[in-house]
């Protein structure tokens, strides 16, 4: 069990993180004259349903002068071969091979196709890093992005960021849910880096003097 440093209202505090089927739990137990406080991080979503920007192979067995590669118009459409315009945003790789080959069937293109789509950019998956970081704004969710690989993206912390009250917020289909993070625990060995996902905001606060 590894523990995490983190700094709370009524002076700082020792979490411990532990690793739960159903997440991940933050526990700080503050001062003696506070009850302890529980932050919930729920782990990173796997999903990797494309949206506007994302581009993505199809191939159709047998079928060998088509297009390699198709990028998702912003009203997350595409224009393929065959089946003319289909909306894809939202839906997996797999989800999107399903469509293809239905719509081919009902169309009496092909009597049994087989559909291969692979994404080789997610261009909709990104990361918020706001406050006192170098380059603030967006930045494409990469496989296996970390905090601190994110904050390296934006160009470091400032001068005067407070790295030991570092907030991430993450989203899931029914609420959204913030821990505050030590930064310095992280480079110190202390605790282990946070693996993000598409939509996690990062807010980096000023140092107060």
């Amino acid at each position: 069990m590894t523990r995490l440093s983190a700094r709370f209202p009524g002076g700082r505090c020792n979490a411990r993180r532990s690793f739960l089927l159903s997440g991940i739990v933050l526990l700080a137990a503050c001062s003696s004259h506070s009850a302890p406080r529980v932050s919930y991080l729920p782990p990173p979503s796997e999903k990797t349903v494309v949206g506007a920007g994302d581009i993505f192979s199809m191939q159709i067995v047998s079928e060998k002068d088509l297009p390699g590669e198709y990028q998702v118009a912003s009203d997350g459409t595409v224009d393929l071969p065959y089946v003319q315009t289909v909306q894809v945003a939202g839906l997996e790789p797999q989800e999107i091979a399903r469509v293809i080959r239905q719509k081919l069937m009902e169309k009496r293109v092909l009597v049994d196709p087989i559909v291969v789509v692979q994404v080789k950019e997610y261009h909709s998956r990104t990361v918020i890093l706001l406050g006192q970081v170098a380059k603030p704004g967006s930045f494409p969710l990469t496989t296996g992005l970390t905090l601190m690989q994110a904050i390296s993206l934006a160009g470091g912390l400032t001068q005067i960021a407070d790295d030991d009250n570092v907030t991430l917020t993450r989203k899931t289909t029914k609420d959204s849910h913030t821990v505050t993070i030590s930064v310095d625990a992280i480079t110190a060995g202390k605790h282990q880096d946070v693996p993000l996902q598409a939509g996690d905001r990062i807010y980096v606060p000023a140092r107060l003097f």
